[in-house]
């Protein structure tokens, strides 16, 4: 697709003598404008004070919980180092919480009832 989309502009700049910087475009104009767009979901979506790039932090979570190798994840998400990947890679409440659940199903207790308390909270609080 980027390849025929990359021939079309060359076409395109070929026939009128000047020079496209748009991969996306129509008739050499950009197509739009990606800040817009994104308000207007937001807007849409009552999600005032999102990010564009929160939308990269939710996928490597997403990822992570499925339990999509690192390997491959780092690969769809665009990340080279690791050390960069972990820092969007964040263990909220619910990573935590389903680690307790494993941990307890591998030594055959189980976790009904029971609450799942950060260190730094049980700290503060014992």
């Amino acid at each position: 697709m980027l390849r025929d989309q990359r021939e079309r502009t060359r076409a395109l700049e070929r026939e009128r003598g000047d020079i496209i910087p748009y991969v996306f475009h129509r008739n050499g104009k950009p197509t739009g404008d990606l800040n817009g767009a994104w308000r207007a979901a937001r807007k849409r979506a009552g999600l005032d004070e999102a990010l564009f790039h929160d939308l990269r932090r939710t996928a490597v979570r997403n990822l992570e919980r499925a339990g999509v190798p690192r390997s491959v994840a780092m690969k769809l998400t665009g990340h080279k180092t690791e050390s960069v990947y972990r820092r969007y890679a964040i263990a909220d409440r619910k990573a935590l919480e389903e680690g307790v659940e494993k941990l307890a199903r591998l030594h055959g207790g189980g976790q009904e009832g029971r609450t799942v308390v950060p260190m730094k909270e049980a700290a503060r609080e014992g």
